[in-house]
């Protein structure tokens, strides 16, 4: 069969199943949200609390229950980022609090599942927001939309260096000076125009570069160890898993096990998760994510590195042609 009838076969074929991959990776997710040992705490009397959790555990495997003396010890719980919520029983009746900057899907979901429960006793629930999303964007639209323009930018920015033919420092140097304006731009318009972010200025601009610091560094150092297809390698991970399985538009106990594990393992997860904690949580289980993050880029900018020495070194011992000087006859 003729080269060209291959690759047309071959393209034919590919986009059907790159399509399907596609739509598998972020249509699966979002058609299974719902909550899988997801942290609520419970406060009050003990008796009181009892009930409380043996109601809550009618929702098998829900909810991971923990518990707690009082209110006080529930809110600081909540802005730990410990617990998603709690349900505090009072003298008056019981009262939720939630978190909506940790997530207003599960807010919304806390509420529901909570008010059904009050309601088959016949009572109701008062809810308060202990860490509520900024009054300009209540529903958090702005940090779940963000997830993909970053991604894109660092898939972007290791496409770019690997195009020109940047290597080793050069390399290194054009993705972090290209991700610290990334963040410095992200930071700009989500937090000084739009007012969706609500922490430290800086901080947010560190995580957003460092996010994508993470991205481009493995796009390009794929690239750089494996060729151009490390480019689409790196591109369709951090697209196909990272992105939908990221946990931005809900939580990652929300999402179908191990999709919600395996997003926080990858730059999109850990970075909306860090980008939480500092702009709504002063910085709370921010280790985590960081770290991530970290290994992320580090890794990717050392498989820069290593990938323009491996390629300097096959270089300089493949042999050399003969070249001898002419000499003069007679």
């Amino acid at each position: 069969m003729p080269a060209r009838n291959r690759r047309l076969i071959a393209v034919v074929v590919l986009v059907p199943v790159l399509a399907a991959l596609a739509l598998w990776a972020f249509a699966w997710p979002a058609s299974r949200t719902a909550p899988r040992d997801l942290p609520l705490g419970v406060a009050g009397s003990p008796a009181a609390a009892a009930q409380v959790e043996r109601q809550l555990e009618r929702h098998e495997g829900a909810f991971e229950i923990h518990r707690y003396a009082d209110e006080a010890a529930a809110r600081d719980a909540i802005q730990d980022r410990s617990v998603y919520g709690a349900v505090v029983v009072t003298p008056q009746g019981p009262e939720l609090l939630t978190a909506s900057a940790a997530g207003p899907t599960v807010a919304q979901f806390l509420q529901q599942a909570v008010a059904q429960q009050a309601a088959a006793g016949g009572a109701q629930v008062e809810t308060v927001d202990v860490v509520p999303t900024p009054a300009s964007d209540p529903r958090g639209a702005v940090l779940n939309a963000a997830v993909l323009p970053l991604a894109l930018a660092g898939i972007a920015a290791g496409a770019v260096v690997t195009l020109l033919g940047l290597r080793g420092v050069r390399a290194v140097l054009a993705l972090l000076g290209a991700s610290a304006l990334v963040g410095a731009v992200a930071a700009g318009i989500a937090h000084s125009w739009l007012g969706a972010l609500g922490g430290d200025w800086w901080a947010e601009a560190a995580v957003l570069g460092l996010s994508t610091a993470a991205v481009s560094g493995a796009v390009a150092g794929l690239a750089a160890l494996v060729g151009p297809a490390g480019t689409g390698i790196g591109a369709a991970l951090m697209m196909l898993l990272g992105n939908p399985f990221s946990g931005a538009t809900s939580a990652p106990q929300m999402l179908p096990e191990p999709a919600g594990a395996i997003g926080q393992w990858l730059p999109p997860g850990a970075g909306t998760t860090l980008l939480r904690s500092v702009s709504f949580f002063d910085g709370a289980a921010a280790t985590g994510p960081a770290l991530t993050l970290t290994w992320w880029a580090a890794l990717g900018l050392g498989a820069v590195l290593l990938g323009s020495s491996l390629r300097a070194r096959k270089t300089g011992s493949e042999p050399t042609p003969d070249r001898r000087e002419p000499s003069a006859v007679g």
